[in-house]
């Protein structure tokens, strides 16, 4: 065939197939540019879930009568005007091509008034013939009426799915913007019939109200708010606790200069933060918004602008991972408050260990890693030092000292402590907060030395490819820090000859090809240090008080107060809550007393 020039329409229906899937597609171009022109009023009619009409009012800055027509024309933007704005993307919307790509599919409209000028309308038939401006009636701001989607190309229309399927996919997208811009008064209705109705926020109360109504009052109970600022980014936000955990990832919402992304980096960052916390195949909940100089993310990776690129992506992974990793290590009782100390800072040897802690008083670090196996002795030395330290830490505690999970009053069917608190109770599931201790006090001594390392009798020889095994001879310093001895042992060979000692039951040549493929995909690898606070989470498990041991009093508090200086101690190592309260307000109304 013969090159030849295409036809304007079919070139704005091509571009219209990249950034036009169905109706929710639509609704996001028109809501970014209503965002774009300062609306803070958005109100959105839909029928038959947008494949008859959508219509959004906002009441943003207006298109002036005379820029209508280049408003509807392709490659025709206000939002970037040099290779430097390109670069530096503070807007939503800067392509230029969704309003021409809805017009060459659907009926378009576009009705304006910018403040202090008269009203213009533009109309288009679908076909790339546009009528106007015209004159109008209209307030100040902008109505966009598309209708009739993909009425010109039928083999697109049969794709979509039943009215109620569109209209569901339309109203994530209207939530998310919602999520993104808590000042907004939005209203959507669908087919006449109201279906959101959310006001601008005001304050705090009020974005928890706008969270809340979209993510469900369970998660905003559930959840802590963070803010933190370093490096030139901050992160701010919600995080549902790890007991707060989903079967899908349907409660993540991630915002980059307010821009809702998918991103790996992101994404392995934030499981990386929650992977000692939480049940395999949980995932996390999170409303989190980070936002950094535009010119350190690429948002003109992908036409929908759903994808971005960082242009140091470490930096970003290790900002978020400490800042979240911060927040869950805050999680124990009376220390929900995640603000006040600054996230990029590891966390301190105090905060790790419990003051006085049994663990601790176990002697240096390499005794207790000794002990892993011998769980036995392991486990009669704390229940000795329970005893014999707890009388004398509570004795001496002042009149006025109120600890958040209070005193023990005794042990239910030798499985949960009950304990009085200022304002009423808490039950602790004993073995689930001992494993939870133990397993932070061996982190911490894994930490504080060298990684014990186990020498193979007999060296496994792998055989791998050149990329491989240049891939191992490169990063062999970093190896063998982790306590993973791996070298070159030839062209397409590599030679394992010690691994951690806590990973030599594993199946290690498995192991030491999932790492060598890490470091092919990645550049870098966290394998090792998951596979080790696996077995570590497995010996704390172990090494921890067992059901139906019989406690002292001393003993129970003891655990309390170990519980309240260990990081994490609002769940154990797999995710399940190790405490729970009853305050004396609930404690009245399932009694009725005072009615």
């Amino acid at each position: 065939m013969p090159i030849r020039q295409l036809p304007p329409q079919l070139v704005n229906q091509i571009a219209a197939g990249e950034v036009v899937e169905r109706p929710a597609s639509v609704v996001k171009e028109l809501l970014e540019n209503a965002l774009d022109a300062g609306a803070t009023r958005l109100v959105i009619d839909v029928e038959e879930g947008g494949a008859r009409l959508i219509r959004i009012t906002d009441n943003g800055g207006g298109i002036p009568a005379d820029e209508l027509p280049l408003a509807v024309s392709r490659h025709a933007t206000s939002k970037i005007a040099s290779l430097d704005d390109l670069e530096r993307v503070g807007s939503l919307g800067f392509r230029g091509e969704a309003l021409p790509s809805i017009g060459s599919v659907a009926r378009l409209a576009i009705t304006s008034r910018p403040a202090g000028a008269d009203a213009a309308r533009i109309q288009g038939d679908g076909q790339g013939r546009y009528e106007g401006p015209m004159p109008a009636a209209h307030p100040p701001g902008t109505t966009v009426e598309v209708r009739d989607l993909f009425f010109n190309t039928p083999a697109r229309r049969k794709f979509l799915r039943t009215p109620k399927t569109e209209f569901s996919h339309l109203q994530q997208v209207v939530e998310r913007i919602a999520l993104s811009r808590p000042y907004l008064d939005i209203r959507l209705s669908h087919d006449g019939r109201s279906v959101l109705a959310l006001p601008a926020a005001q304050d705090e109360a009020g974005e928890d109200r706008r969270v809340a109504g979209i993510c469900g009052a369970a998660f905003i109970d559930n959840a802590v708010r963070i803010s933190h600022e370093a490096s030139g980014m901050r992160l701010y936000g919600w995080v549902a606790l790890p007991t707060f955990s989903r079967s899908q990832p349907d409660l993540q919402f991630f915002y980059v200069n307010g821009r809702m992304v998918r991103d790996k980096v992101i994404a392995h960052a934030v499981r990386q933060a929650f992977q000692d916390v939480m049940f395999h195949g949980r995932h996390p909940a999170f409303v989190l918004f980070l936002e950094m100089d535009p010119a350190g993310v690429d948002v003109n990776a992908h036409p929908t602008k759903h994808e971005v690129r960082f242009r140091n992506s470490r930096h970003v992974h290790d900002f978020l991972f400490r800042t979240l990793h911060h927040v869950l290590a805050r999680t124990r009782p009376g220390a929900l408050t995640t603000e006040e100390e600054p996230a990029t800072e590891a966390v301190t040897a105090e905060e790790s260990a419990p003051r006085a802690s049994l663990v601790n008083r176990m002697g240096p670090a390499s005794g207790a890693l000794q002990a892993w196996k011998t769980t036995g002795d392991l486990l009669a030395a704390q229940a000795e030092l329970y005893g014999r330290q707890a009388a004398t830490e509570v004795q001496e505690a002042p009149a006025s000292y109120a600890p958040p999970l209070g005193y023990a009053l005794a042990q239910l069917h030798g499985i949960y402590i009950l304990a009085a608190t200022e304002d009423g109770m808490v039950v602790v599931d004993m073995h689930a907060a001992h494993e939870r201790i133990t397993y932070e006090r061996f982190k911490q001594e894994l930490a504080a030395g060298r990684v014990p390392v186990q020498p193979l009798l007999v060296p496994e020889r792998i055989s791998v490819s050149r990329r491989e095994a240049d891939l191992v001879e490169t990063h062999g310093e970093v190896l063998r820090a982790a306590g993973f001895e791996l070298e070159r042992g030839g062209v397409e060979s590599v030679v394992l000859r010690a691994v951690p000692v806590t990973l030599q039951d594993h199946d290690i040549v498995r192991l030491a090809r999932d790492v060598i493929a890490d470091l092919a995909e990645h550049g870098e690898t966290d394998r090792l240090e998951r596979a080790v606070d696996v077995a570590l989470g497995n010996s704390a498990c172990r090494a921890s008080l067992r059901a139906h041991r019989r406690m002292t009093i001393p003993e129970m508090n003891a655990l309390l107060r170990d519980m309240e200086r260990t990081p994490r101690s609002d769940q154990c190592n797999h995710g399940r809550p190790t405490w729970f309260r009853l305050s004396m307000e609930q404690l009245d109304r399932m009694f009725l007393r005072g009615r």
